[in-house]
């Protein structure tokens, strides 16, 4: 079911004020009866992460890796993504906001539900930037952090991305549409469009299937996400830097208490494996207990929401330590 809380004269990292309702579910046990996990969505995901219609259905579940019989999932929705439906909760000021603001907002849902600890954080791609974030806000607080398909910033590669997603979100005739289609060219990669179409052609609709492909994709986005949610998502996911105000990276790594479970994908176009190789050796240099796994895949980027049994076996030694302790 979702919940909600109002947050009154929230001011942002960039100093603007706003109203804003804040939308959440939890899953599994009751809250105080088990391990929490926390598990935060990606752009254009929401706070629905198991159950018929949950996009992380395959990993999230009864008798799942991260099994809701014996522990407790909470989600929170990333402000303006539209899930609740109510369009006096979209932000229009999307450039006011920034990854911190977004923790700092996760932070305030957690400390209401008056949870003083979270057993593991997991969030792939937007969401795991988030994590990294509420990770350097409250060092403490979660004792195994999960960045899937992610980074503790958004790399030169990935800001040019979004700066050319913000361009076609706020030029194009066909905004979401137009967006949504160029984004899936570095979701997926060159060999898996290959392996999915090999060059044939939708006969009836005169194009290849390729093409058929990506403008389906681009409708259906439209059908279920408003613009401004877009521009919102996209803008954060360029943001990210847990080094801002904080000073190096090094010195960062070295406050965080969370033992950090770093997930990549080899074939992966937005967030490359080697920066995330090279955070894994920054973070054993500070001190951090960090494993390191890498997904095998052709699907590039999205191989995170579909490669379900190699993420699983990568993050099933953490869950099953709460087996061990019940």
């Amino acid at each position: 079911m979702l919940k909600s809380r109002n947050i009154s004269n929230f001011v942002t990292q960039s100093g603007h004020v706003c109203d804003l309702q804040i939308t959440y579910q939890l899953f599994g046990q009751p809250l105080g009866d088990a391990p929490v996990v926390l598990v935060n969505h990606a752009l254009t995901g929401n706070s629905e992460v198991c159950g018929e219609h949950g996009w992380w259905r395959d990993l999230i579940g009864i008798d799942k890796v991260i099994d809701t019989t014996i522990v407790t999932v909470l989600a929170i929705d990333i402000p303006g993504n539209g899930y609740d439906g109510h369009p006096y909760n979209l932000i229009l000021e999307y450039k006011e906001f920034h990854i911190r603001d977004i923790a700092i907002l996760q932070y305030n849902i957690i400390k209401y539900l008056d949870i003083h600890n979270i057993y593991a954080c997991i969030g792939g791609s937007l969401g795991g930037q988030i994590a990294w974030e509420l990770a350097a806000l409250h060092p403490h607080l979660i004792e195994h952090l999960i960045p899937v398909a992610t980074d503790w910033k958004a790399t030169d590669w990935v800001i040019a991305q979004c700066k050319i997603q913000d361009s076609i979100l706020n030029h194009s005739s066909f905004p979401i549409e137009d967006a949504r289609m160029h984004a899936m060219s570095f979701y997926r990669t060159a060999a898996s469009f290959k392996e999915k179409f090999e060059r044939t052609k939708n006969e009836a609709l005169g194009m290849y299937n390729i093409e058929s492909w990506l403008l389906h994709h681009g409708k259906r986005l439209k059908e279920r996400f408003e613009l401004s949610s877009y521009k919102l998502m996209n803008h954060l996911l360029g943001q990210a830097d847990i080094t801002r105000g904080r000073g190096t990276i090094q010195e960062v790594f070295k406050t965080i208490g969370s033992k950090v479970h770093l997930v990549a994908i080899d074939s992966d176009g937005l967030f490359l494996a080697n920066p995330i190789k090279e955070t894994y050796q920054l973070l054993l240099e500070a001190g951090v207990q960090a494993t390191y796994h890498e997904i095998m895949s052709i699907h590039g980027h999205d191989a995170f929401l579909i490669e379900y049994n190699q993420l699983a076996q990568s993050i099933k030694p953490i869950f099953s330590k709460i087996i061990c302790h019940q």
